[in-house]
């Protein structure tokens, strides 16, 4: 047994001409919430259907709670939860048909778990999964998955669609039970402040590379924000060390940049700026100009490749 949940070593996966997992090398360790963000096109599902062993890579290699994710079990698969955007459901089914089926199909099924979710949304047992509102569905969905005393938790863009309320319910109830087992949990969202909200790690994936692996936290302190005045232009994006973002608003340029802890104020007083002032940034705007970066440069890789 080891300490990651996921592992890949090499993992590529080609697509005709596109790379969409580009010798990936990734440990995910075991326990927590791990989220997992990136544009789109990152990889990020790709990455999940091979873990999963519904995609062969083309080269390298993945393993999922310790086995080889080509060769996963039924018995392997009944470790793993699955929750997507869709919350897919069998319509047909009650809640209560719902629960009783999964009870059979999952021996560590865990009523207090589902009892203790399922209370955040009003969801009737005699309810029809058909005629549930998206929350109430994502609720129930939730519920079922947590429930089955996962290993594994995969939370594919959970509240996408979901009211403030419903998208409340949900996260309250993902942290309760990040408090009451130890399962491991990743996060796939858009939505940063639910990342800041729930999230241990932070893994940004980008052309099917990670490019950052650390705490939320941890990443925004690698993150600078800068605002300040130069006399006639400022310089470009590229004439600027380490900017990932630069912007003119109400006549002051606002820099965004990376891992410029030391001296910045100084550099930037030696390319024209003055009265230059570093101010707080949050996890919305450090992770949309990395990647507004990061993206870029991989589309010029490309261009330049073709």
């Amino acid at each position: 047994m080891t300490e990651y949940t996921v592992k890949t070593h090499g993992l590529t996966k080609q697509f005709g001409t596109k790379i969409a997992l580009n010798a990936l090398d990734l440990q995910i360790e075991k326990g927590g919430i791990h989220a997992l963000i990136g544009s789109n096109g990152a990889g990020k599902s790709t990455l999940f259907r091979i873990l999963l062993g519904f995609e062969t890579p083309t080269s390298g290699s993945s393993t999922l709670l310790d086995i080889d994710s080509q060769a996963l079990t039924p018995e392997m698969r009944g470790k793993i939860g699955y929750v997507n955007e869709e919350h897919t459901l069998p319509n047909w089914m009650n809640a209560a048909s719902l629960t009783k089926m999964q009870k059979k199909l999952y021996p560590l099924w865990n009523q207090n778990v589902y009892d203790n979710v399922i209370e955040n949304f009003d969801v009737a047992p005699d309810q029809k999964i058909a005629g549930l509102s998206r929350g109430e569905r994502a609720g129930l969905n939730l519920a079922t998955a947590l429930a089955q005393s996962p290993e594994l938790l995969i939370l594919d863009e959970p509240t996408l669609g979901l009211d403030v309320v419903a998208k409340q319910a949900f996260l309250e109830a993902l942290l309760f039970i990040g408090t009451e087992n130890e399962s491991t949990i990743i996060y796939c969202s858009h939505q940063m402040e639910e990342i800041e909200r729930v999230a241990d790690s932070l893994i940004i994936l980008e052309r099917g590379e990670v490019k950052n692996q650390s705490t939320p936290d941890d990443f925004c302190e690698r993150i600078q924000y800068w605002i300040a005045n130069f006399y006639g232009k400022a310089p470009d994006i590229n004439d600027i060390k380490a900017a990932l973002s630069v912007k003119n608003i109400e006549g002051q340029t606002h820099i965004i940049c990376l891992d410029q802890q030391i001296g910045y104020r100084e550099y930037l007083a030696s390319i024209g700026a003055s009265d230059a002032v570093e101010v707080p940034i949050n996890l919305d705007n450090a992770v949309n100009a990395f990647l507004a970066k990061n993206h870029k440069r991989s589309q010029s890789k490309l261009i330049v490749g073709a």
